[in-house]
């Protein structure tokens, strides 16, 4: 199977879960549960998801496994989404190409959106596909890496930073926290859907993960000012236009794009104890980065 054909695969795979772990929106409140497959259905890279079901590869894990934690760490994705475009935030109108959240419907419901698909995340989780042990670790992965200490966090230090000038590790902690931690929970929380592994093996994912996701943020932050709205499917510029310190911002544009090589490399370098197992985490990797190439 190629790369794109495996993607292809595995995207069926998380939309139809998505499709199921979700209520129905003929199930009341209609209107919210219409909005909450509004925010979630349709679109956007699922990169979390594909980084959870590669991980699992390593790991052995049955897919009906990585389908429930792969639509958890998908709907805990998009309600930060919903809630980071909302005025209060960051205040943006489009997202995934398409009117956001709050603009299509309202405020209020916009933040009952994000609310309750968080709590979904945890529905799928605790789903009968995964064992008691399992539940529990990836509801642990999935509380650490969204809480004050991951996503959250992340997002109050990019809150109180703008107009602010960071430094270049303020600024990475920052992305570590905001976008990382969630990246590095589809990746452990994908290989522990399978058997257990090592404490090595934990070690060399973390070191993948870790790469990965701020090569993630660094593409972001080169896309914002290379590309258009509608090729982004949001609003380009705009951490520019609201005093954002990006890597852009810091390091300049061509210091960025190397940066995003020297990650890509990283990532595969911590996947060589696993050789050509890894395949599909490499392959990834590749994805992440090429974005701007």
């Amino acid at each position: 199977m190629t790369f794109e054909q495996w993607t292809r695969s595995v995207l069926e795979r998380v939309e139809t879960a998505l499709e199921n772990y979700l209520p129905a929106e003929t199930t009341e409140p209609a209107k919210l549960h219409e909005a909450m497959r509004y925010a979630v259905l349709g679109g956007g890279k699922r990169v979390r998801p594909l980084l959870c079901h590669a991980a699992g590869e390593l790991t052995g894990a049955r897919v009906e496994c990585l389908d429930a934690a792969a639509a958890a760490l998908e709907m805990i994705h998009v309600y930060s989404l919903v809630h980071d475009d909302m005025p209060c935030m960051d205040d943006d109108a489009l997202r995934r190409g398409k009117p956001t959240v709050h603009v299509k419907y309202d405020e209020a419901t916009a933040l009952l959106v994000g609310d309750a698909l968080q709590s979904q995340a945890f529905v799928a989780l605790t789903s009968d596909v995964l064992g008691a042990q399992q539940q529990a670790s990836l509801v642990r992965e999935l509380a650490l890496a969204s809480g004050s200490i991951g996503m959250c966090g992340g997002q109050a230090i990019d809150l109180a930073s703008v107009g602010h000038t960071l430094t270049r590790p303020q600024l990475e902690t920052m992305h570590r926290m905001k976008t990382g931690a969630l990246l590095r929970a589809a990746v452990r929380m994908g290989a522990l859907a399978g058997e257990t592994p090592d404490a090595q093996a934990l070690a060399s994912l973390d070191a993948y993960a870790a790469a990965v996701g701020l090569a993630f943020q660094v593409v972001d932050d080169i896309l914002d000012v290379t590309t258009d709205s509608a090729t982004l499917g949001k609003t380009a510029g705009k951490d520019a236009k609201d005093g954002k310190p990006t890597y852009v911002s810091i390091i300049g544009l061509d210091a960025s794009r190397a940066l995003a090589a020297q990650l890509r490399s990283d990532a595969h370098a911590a996947l060589a104890p696993f050789g050509a197992r890894a395949q599909r985490l490499a392959e990834l990797a590749d994805l992440v980065v090429n974005r701007v190439s």
